[in-house]
């Protein structure tokens, strides 16, 4: 069992930054992937920026070039920059890690509680 505590939210200004870390009970070096994901209010949760065990990332359309996710292995942390934020960044962030599975699955995902982000305009 791994629990994830997601950290670093709060209520910031359209254009300003927040940087959200979450931080694993034991190590996170054997988990294949990373996540952090978002759910707005009357909306679908969704993925928001994943890396992988070989640094690969991937950033949904709304926020490239704007969020930047990493990892510190020694820290068991992993970290949600987000720069230039606007109102529709608004929702609960959620980090989750999980391992590769047998034909292409997942298995052993594990989740955070989350962390509120709201943008004012």
């Amino acid at each position: 069992q791994v629990q994830l505590v997601e950290s670093g939210g709060g209520l910031v200004q359209a254009g300003g930054s927040l940087r959200l870390s979450c931080v694993a009970s034991r190590s996170i070096v054997s988990f294949d992937y990373m996540a952090w994901y978002r759910q707005a209010p009357g909306k679908q949760r969704e993925l928001v920026a994943q890396i992988t065990d070989l640094g690969s990332t991937n950033y949904a359309d709304s926020v490239k070039g704007r969020f930047t996710i990493s990892r510190d292995y020694a820290k068991n942390t992993v970290f949600l920059q987000m720069n230039s934020l606007i109102p529709e960044d608004t929702a609960v962030y959620s980090c989750s890690i999980w391992r590769r599975g047998p034909m292409g699955t997942l298995r052993d995902k594990y989740w955070g509680q989350g962390t509120q982000v709201t943008v004012s305009s």
